[in-house]
C-alpha cells in the first residue's frame, strides 16, 4: 500500500514536470532593429507539445506596415505582417539558452539559422540570425513586453 502511494506521488511529480512550460512560452517581446535601433514589432513565443518554440508577430510597430509591408520582398511583399510566424524550431538547451531555430526576415524574405539567450532577469532576449557560421550573422536584442 505504501509502495503504491509513493509510486503514484512520484509519477505525479514527473508528469507535472513534463507539463512545465518553457520560460519563453507565452511571452511577448518587442523586436528592435539592430541598425536603426527602432522598434519593429511585438512577437509572441509558443511551445509545442514536444518542447519546440516558435514566435509570430502579434503587433506591428513600424508605421505604414501594419496593413501591407511594401518594403518586404518575396511572399511577404504587400502582405500583412500581423500573424506571420518568424521563428521556428527553437529549442531550449539549458541556462536560458536556445538553439536550432530558424528566423525569417520579412523585409528581405530570407530565412536564417537562429539562436538566442535570455538574460538572467528575463527582461531581454539576445538573438542571432546567421547563415553557416554564427560569427557571420546579425544580432538583435529584444525587450520583454509585460
Amino acid at each position: 500500500m505504501i509502495k503504491t502511494t509513493l509510486s503514484l506521488i512520484g509519477l505525479s511529480l514527473v508528469s507535472s514536470l513534463a507539463l512545465a512550460a518553457d520560460p519563453l512560452h507565452g511571452t511577448k517581446w518587442k523586436t528592435i532593429d539592430d541598425q536603426t535601433k527602432k522598434p519593429l514589432s511585438v512577437v509572441q513565443f509558443n511551445e509545442t507539445s514536444n518542447g519546440v518554440l516558435s514566435a509570430k508577430i502579434v503587433d506591428v510597430l513600424t508605421p505604414g506596415e501594419a496593413e501591407n509591408c511594401q518594403k518586404c520582398v518575396g511572399k511577404f511583399h504587400n502582405k500583412p505582417l500581423l500573424g506571420v510566424q518568424i521563428v521556428n524550431g527553437l529549442k531550449n538547451t539549458g541556462k536560458n539558452t536556445y538553439d536550432g531555430g530558424k528566423i525569417t526576415d520579412p523585409k528581405n524574405g530570407k530565412t536564417y539559422s537562429f539562436n538566442a539567450k535570455m538574460s538572467n532577469d528575463g527582461k531581454t532576449l539576445n538573438g542571432r540570425g546567421y547563415i553557416g557560421v554564427s560569427a557571420l550573422g546579425r544580432s538583435q536584442t529584444w525587450i520583454r513586453v509585460n
